[in-house]
């Protein structure tokens, strides 16, 4: 072996220690970087201490935050209600809204008249801000229509099951408010397990490549049913907007205040003509999925523990309590019409009428169609049937 080759041979061994450090050092960065935690935009903290963010801040009359607290409060009655119903046999289903009550109501007050707005099945919050009759809500869940309310009279789509599908609807229609010139704005609602479904990522290529007056509003509750998020996504869900080209930003989920800023923000911005933005409001859902769920299978009684003493409603209490802004007189006043509102939606509810078995046949083709008459006439004997007594 010549000195040359022997020479050679240690540069390599060399070059190829540099490369496996370098390599080394890259993949501890990443590993830190994905590991770190994220910037969260939070302008009350969970003791209820009030703090200011630089890019996002807001200063609010005393009437407002009793505003905002009342809708909470209220939102939370209902939603304890809806699922005592269910429990009781007068609902097929519920997914409550617990822990999320900050979310929905801070992005829900952020929204003008002429916004519009595509929910999921949960932002019952949302639909309160909207003034969708709480009432109203509980008639899909209780089987006796298709949702309960005229979508253009408030803004706000009926209810959607199918998981993510509605970020395309909202996708079409804030193309469509661009293409008319108006300057409202749209807004999504989907949570962290439907951000894994193809629709979503479609609708962030077409709102980004449209510049649609869009913004997406991910409920990130920590659990898609039985799947925590880091079984969904390797980054922070709000940094997927950047791989589309548009802006993403997290906010703590608990923070009404926050909710209401960061969403008055990415709403103002699309009604400039800037495009879309992905608002990830990281919170977390305190009861199951749905009624039908049973999450103490599958999550520990500590990390609900945790969140519980984040709760949103808590932590503005504390804070109007601190700087004199609600006294015992309000917070009574606000008891009495949360329990007049239960009795209300459970009396309303238990009166629902059942619908017309017939009405299924009515609006499938707009001039009719002989099929759909065969069909009708076959169920109408059917039913008659049983008042006869003569089938089996």
């Amino acid at each position: 072996m010549t000195v040359e080759s022997t020479a050679a041979r240690k540069t390599t061994r060399r070059s190829s220690g540099t490369k496996r450090t370098a390599g080394a050092s890259a993949a501890a960065s990443a590993k830190k970087s994905q590991t770190s935690e994220p910037e969260l935009v939070q302008l009350l903290t969970p003791e209820g201490e009030r703090v200011q963010h630089p890019e996002y801040d807001i200063d609010l009359s005393a009437d407002e935050l009793r505003g905002l607290y009342r809708d909470m409060v209220l939102t939370r009655r209902f939603d304890a209600e809806a699922t005592a119903l269910q429990r009781q046999g007068e609902l097929g289903l519920w997914a409550s809204l617990l822990g999320q009550e900050a979310a929905q109501i801070g992005s829900g007050r952020a929204l003008r008249d002429d916004d519009y707005v595509f929910p999921t099945y949960r932002e019952h919050g949302v639909a309160w801000c909207r003034g969708v009759d709480p009432t109203n809500l509980l008639g899909m869940f209780r089987g006796v229509n298709h949702g309960g309310w005229d979508p253009n009279t408030n803004n706000f789509h009926l209810y959607t099951i199918v998981i993510g599908s509605q970020t395309l609807h909202a996708t079409g229609y804030a193309m469509g408010v661009a293409k008319d010139g108006a300057d409202s704005a749209v807004i999504a609602y989907f949570g962290d397990g439907a951000s894994s479904q193809g629709d979503v990522a479609e609708s962030f290529t077409f709102s980004a490549v449209y510049n649609a007056p869009v913004v997406f509003f991910c409920q990130n509750n920590q659990w898609a049913i039985s799947e925590p998020t880091e079984k969904q996504t390797r980054v922070p869900l709000y940094q997927r907007a950047q791989g589309f080209g548009f802006p993403g930003v997290r906010v703590d989920g608990n923070d009404v205040l926050a909710c209401l800023a960061v969403t008055r923000s990415a709403l103002e911005r699309a009604r400039r003509g800037e495009g879309p933005t992905l608002v990830e409001a990281f919170t977390y859902r305190m009861g199951a999925h749905t009624t039908s769920d049973d999450p103490t299978k599958y999550r520990a009684d500590e990390e609900r523990e945790a969140w519980e003493a984040k709760d949103p409603i808590l932590r503005l209490k504390t804070y109007l309590e601190r700087e004199g802004h609600a006294d015992a007189a309000f917070f009574e006043a606000l008891e009495t019409e949360s329990e007049t509102l239960g009795k209300r939606v459970r009396e309303g509810v238990r009166s629902m009428p059942d619908p017309d078995h017939m009405a299924i046949f009515e609006n499938v083709y707009a001039d009719g169609h002989a099929l759909v008459d065969e069909e009708r006439a076959q169920f109408a004997a059917y039913q008659a049937s049983f008042a006869d007594g003569g089938a089996e």
